[in-house]
């Protein structure tokens, strides 16, 4: 896939909408949060582990990796839910990898039911191509037993299957601002030699204010470009 047809055209000029996407990273049983976010920065991969979407109890439904596309000063809203670290992506990246935005189909709408169906009826066959599909459809509503799920604002992206990446692919991480001196000596290599360099990245917090996040992550980004184009022509400063 030419990834390149992407650039600045996905959300271009439009400050409600963000170039990036983002995954948070939580605590885990056995680790704490930070811990969490180091080994997945070491191992160059974030893992798939539930499955989402319809049918997701279904095992055909394959398990996926989730982004959020709301944009970078607007992140605060998800520190209840999600905490304070995260690794953050150029859209056109993941689309690249086979990922996108997911879809939503209101619970007991038409159109809902129709989808659902077309799942069902392929239960026990985990090739049927509804099932690289079934990941991205959600169904906003109340369902009797379990409540209500209703996660639009979300605006939730989805990865079908472990996401592998590269040292220059992550466009920023996003670390509570007291933990940036741990996680910068570790990629300087002052704790761990082995440790990847990620070199150039940058690191924001989303408590800090639009204007600080702003220069943080489009400084990086005019960077990149540059060194690819050898112009910056296609840095836009005011869409992040």
């Amino acid at each position: 896939m030419n990834n390149d047809q992407y650039t600045n055209t996905i959300s271009f000029g439009h400050n409600d909408m963000s170039e990036y996407v983002v995954h948070f990273t939580k605590k885990t049983d056995e680790s704490d949060v930070a811990s969490v976010c180091k080994l997945i920065l070491a191992q160059k991969v974030i893992l798939a582990k539930k499955s989402w979407g319809t049918d997701k109890s279904q095992i055909e439904c394959p398990k996926s990796v989730c982004f959020t596309e709301v944009p970078l000063h607007e992140l605060r809203r998800f520190i209840s839910k999600y905490g304070e670290f995260g690794i953050g992506f150029r859209k056109e990246h993941i689309v690249g990898k086979g990922g996108g935005p997911i879809m939503y189909a209101y619970s007991e709408t038409r159109q809902s039911e129709i989808f659902k169906n077309l799942a069902r009826n392929t239960r026990g066959n985990k090739d049927d191509p509804i099932w690289k599909l079934a990941p991205f459809v959600d169904h906003p509503g109340k369902t009797a037993g379990v409540g209500s799920y209703f996660f639009e604002w979300e605006r939730e992206w989805r990865h079908i299957g472990d996401l592998e990446f590269s040292e220059s692919d992550p466009a920023f991480f996003i670390f509570p601002e007291e933990n940036h001196k741990y996680f910068r000596e570790f990629m300087d290599g002052k704790n761990d030699e082995k440790f990847p360099r990620y070199s150039g990245v940058p690191f924001i917090s989303i408590k800090w204010s639009k204007e600080q996040i702003e220069q943080k992550v489009n400084a990086n980004y005019a960077r990149l470009r540059t060194l690819s184009t050898g112009n910056g022509q296609f840095y836009n400063s005011s869409v992040f």
